[in-house]
């Protein structure tokens, strides 16, 4: 007889994903990428007195292109945007108001997630092979039988981990106000748990009573 057990895994998680970035807008090109790179220049700062290392920041979008429509036609938008990687989650927050109040008009995040999740999945196997063989003993006692053997066991992988309870929506907005920034500064990102789902596959050999 084959069954599949599960088992529920959690663990919390320990990179923070967030998108930083800014829209400027000038009447040429140039002064458009211009105006851009100094604000950006001014983000990237103040990541850096986090102690966020350059290797943790990657550029995700960078690109000048010519308003066509809106109050702004006829004028040249720049636009660039960051990846940032928290390794520690209880500073995301205030990562995200220190961009901001660095000019960031762009922001979306974060993601949190877990760096090993095999490692994350092992308190998980042990629930779903008892899951599994639970499921084995209670078929083989409808049928009058007993397990005499386990034949194999196949293991079904992990279902992946669920994303984080909430998320930031992506949003393009006008630097706030500095009393919006201090409230924005005391508001924490709770990490939380991420929860996840392994499987397995048993092979069972029954015998009579």
């Amino acid at each position: 007889m084959t069954v599949t057990g599960t088992g529920r895994t959690e663990a919390a998680p320990d990179p923070a994903l967030f998108t930083a970035g800014l829209s400027s807008v000038a009447a040429d090109a140039k002064s458009a990428s211009a105006k851009n790179a100094e604000a950006m220049s001014r983000i990237t700062a103040a990541l850096a007195r986090l102690n966020v290392p350059a290797r943790d920041i990657q550029t995700r979008s960078l690109s000048v292109n010519r308003v066509d429509y809106g109050p702004n036609k006829g004028r040249f938008e720049a636009s660039n945007t960051l990846n940032v990687r928290m390794r520690d989650t209880a500073r995301v927050g205030e990562a995200i108001a220190a961009v901001t109040d660095a000019g960031a008009n762009i922001v979306s995040g974060p993601d949190l997630s877990v760096t090993d999740p095999e490692k994350a999945n092992l308190s998980g196997y042990d629930a779903a092979y008892k899951s599994a063989r639970a499921k084995a003993e209670a078929y083989a006692k409808a049928a009058g039988l007993r397990i005499a053997r386990v034949l194999a066991i196949h293991d079904g992988g992990q279902g992946g981990y669920m994303p984080q309870m909430g998320a930031m929506d992506a949003r393009m907005v006008a630097p706030p106000p500095v009393s919006v920034q201090a409230e924005q500064a005391s508001a924490p990102v709770m990490a939380g748990t991420n929860a996840g789902m392994v499987t397995v596959r048993v092979n069972f050999a029954l015998a009579p009573k």
